[in-house]
């Protein structure tokens, strides 16, 4: 891979480039919308951490599969339950499952050691966040070559979709 600035806009340019800049812009939206929930439930509302992040990756994994399917892999129609919504679940709950034992270990820890509750917010979504990020390349692989595998012929010629619609302009 050609790390000069070239290659990097090469790469960026490329259908495939494209597609890994928007699936890391739908990463960022589902990352703010997690942590903006994680941080009302448990720093404001005083959930626990696990009861927090359940809630957290439930509303953000809905942004999350649409953005994903329609916008990063330009998947449009009706979608197929057993080969694309079950799979993106199953991923989400991974996530989940690994997400939430990264806070409730958090949120054991600092509470064991007395950290104010600020602190413990901000721990505990740091921890959360960083579970999801040793996910985010293994979803990348599996959303590219399995759930959303699209044709590299296709993505060339995409084109421009309506913002509002989803129909091609």
């Amino acid at each position: 891979m050609d790390l000069s600035p070239s290659g990097v806009l090469e790469l960026a340019r490329s259908p495939h480039g494209k597609k890994m800049i928007r699936y890391t812009l739908v990463s960022v939206v589902s990352v703010i919308v997690s942590q903006i929930v994680l941080t009302i439930a448990f720093g404001g509302f005083h959930w626990t951490a696990r009861s927090a992040n359940i809630l957290a990756c439930a509303v953000a994994t809905v942004p999350s599969y649409e953005l994903n399917r329609k916008w990063a892999w330009g998947k449009h129609g009706k979608s197929h339950f057993w080969k694309e919504v079950a799979p993106f679940w199953t991923l989400a709950f991974i996530g989940l499952a690994f997400s939430t034992w990264a806070a409730d270990f958090t949120e054991s820890y600092v509470q064991r050691r007395h950290y104010g509750h600020g602190a413990q917010t901000l721990m505990v979504d740091f921890a959360a966040l960083a579970a999801f990020g040793v996910l985010w390349v293994g979803k990348f692989v599996i959303f590219n070559k399995v759930l959303f595998k699209t044709h590299p012929e296709v993505l060339e010629d995409e084109p421009a979709l309506d913002g509002r619609t989803g129909i091609p302009t």
